[in-house]
């Protein structure tokens, strides 16, 4: 079965903007840090967030974190998306814990808009979620007599047996394998992310749920994502003779994206 890539904005740092500010202004405040929080008006707040973001004064940013629940996407994407390790945090479904009985599973669209490549596609799906099936079925029955042998009751050994049994039948399951995973990032660990991941460059994917990610926090915090995107959006593009050689469009695309 088909899955589709869903991303909710589940939590995050409340005044993102505000919080942002005080925090560089304590830098150069003798003021306490009520005294900041409370003398800031909305048109300095953002004035001085684009004053930093233009400076590249990033260090304030990392007081701001946001939290998404993103589903419908392959193991293939969260094998990338874990890559960015500083100033994000992940928890991921388990498939040691959790059995993937009739998985879900992610069609790259050049293989879906190709008749014959779809069929074999679909075909391999089924082929391994039938070898999976069948796996999990002989294994558990292996484990759970053997738990039986040891002297363990009838409901410890079904459900050892069963860990057991999915932990090794997954080796089977492919790439392709919906999964499910909650992110949190600080708005600094954002910008990187979109910088890499928003790139015509990046693999499609992983490109889509950046786009998408972004959007959502464009909406709660404008003025910090502003210039978010690309690396192209506000400077050259440092891909040299990798350039997808787009940039005009590129740019016309991020900066329709922040007024949506």
């Amino acid at each position: 079965m088909e899955a589709k890539c869903k991303v909710t904005l589940v939590t995050y740092t409340p005044e993102p903007e505000k919080t942002i500010a005080s925090a560089a202004r304590l830098c150069y405040s003798s003021s306490d840090i009520q005294g900041l929080m409370e003398g800031l008006q909305e048109e300095k707040i953002i004035k001085f967030i684009d004053m930093l973001a233009q400076l590249g004064h990033e260090s304030p940013f990392e007081h701001i974190n946001f939290t998404f629940g993103i589903e419908g996407v392959s193991r293939s994407l969260t094998h990338q998306l874990v890559r960015h390790r500083i100033g994000a945090s992940y928890s991921q479904k388990s498939q040691r814990y959790v059995q993937e009985g009739q998985f879900q599973y992610i069609v790259p669209p050049d293989i879906k808009k190709t008749p014959k490549a779809h069929q074999i596609f679909v075909e391999a799906m089924e082929q391994q979620q039938q070898a999976y099936d069948q796996l999990v079925e002989i294994l558990f029955q292996e484990h759970f007599q053997n738990y039986l042998n040891e002297g363990k009751t009838d409901k410890q050994a079904k459900s050892m047996a069963e860990k057991q049994a999915i932990e090794d039948a997954r080796f089977v399951l492919p790439n392709a394998c919906e999964t499910k995973i909650v992110v949190t990032m600080n708005a600094r660990a954002l910008f990187n992310f979109f910088h890499h991941r928003c790139c015509n460059r990046a693999q499609w994917e992983i490109r889509g749920l950046a786009i998408e990610m972004l959007k959502q926090v464009q909406k709660v915090a404008p003025t910090v994502f502003k210039y978010s995107g690309p690396n192209c959006v506000k400077g050259n593009c440092p891909e040299g003779n990798m350039t997808c050689g787009k940039i005009k469009e590129v740019r016309e695309l991020f900066s329709k994206l922040s007024i949506e």
